[in-house]
């Protein structure tokens, strides 16, 4: 007697079953292919962050363990908040702008120049964002701090651009150009290397003896100049 719980065979799939799982599985791999294209993409993108990363780095490094760099370092944290310098940035900018001392080593056999007695020595303010009436005051106060004790000869560096019209004040005035329209005109070049070249080259056409950052948020007076 036959079993009549016998399942019958599962039937086969028609042609039309077969040809949508062929368009599946078609679209599951183009998928699939998308992914993995895109993938490539972020690993290779990833790879040339990394290098330009790395690129930055070692710039940083180079631009930090420079001695330009450092001077502007404590040149700007000297002139925005002076009362927190620390005194070890105060005394390598001070031997930095002294002339003669942590410089070129002398020549040998090389004649050195003979200091003038009557030539007084160069006092080098260095007044960065002072607006003009400021600055002409400061110029007035320098005149007047000379008229009590004539001492020195006064070097004042400005960014303001309309300095020639204060030549009239007898004090000699040296020009550089404002962080602002400096990155503006020369984004390649960092202002504060630009900075310390300046004062090196003024502290050796001036032959200055000392360096005084004006605070731009309060000017010295006559009595803090008497007393410097």
């Amino acid at each position: 007697m036959s079993d009549s719980s016998t399942m019958a065979p599962a039937a086969s799939p028609t042609g039309l079953e077969l040809e949508r799982l062929r368009w599946e599985i078609a679209a599951l791999t183009g998928r699939m292919r998308s992914v993995e294209l895109e993938r490539d993409s972020w690993r290779a993108r990833c790879d040339r962050l990394t290098e330009q990363r790395d690129r930055e780095r070692e710039r940083c490094r180079r631009l930090s363990d420079s001695g330009s760099y450092r001077l502007g370092r404590a040149l700007v944290s000297f002139a925005k908040e002076p009362l927190r310098t620390s005194p070890r940035l105060i005394r390598g900018l001070v031997r930095r702008l002294r002339p003669g001392r942590g410089g070129t080593p002398a020549v040998p056999g090389q004649a050195t120049r003979a200091p003038s007695v009557q030539r007084r020595p160069a006092h080098l303010y260095v007044a960065i964002g002072l607006d003009h009436d400021a600055l002409r005051d400061l110029l007035v106060t320098i005149n007047q701090r000379l008229l009590v004790t004539p001492d020195h000869r006064p070097v004042v560096l400005t960014d303001d651009p309309a300095f020639s019209l204060l030549r009239k004040l007898g004090v000699v005035l040296e020009y550089l150009p404002d962080r602002a329209t400096w990155e503006r005109h020369r984004p390649g070049r960092a202002w504060d290397d630009l900075l310390a070249e300046r004062l090196a080259q003024l502290c050796r056409a001036h032959d200055t003896e000392l360096t005084v950052v004006v605070d731009r948020l309060r000017p010295p007076t006559l009595v803090d100049l008497l007393r410097a």
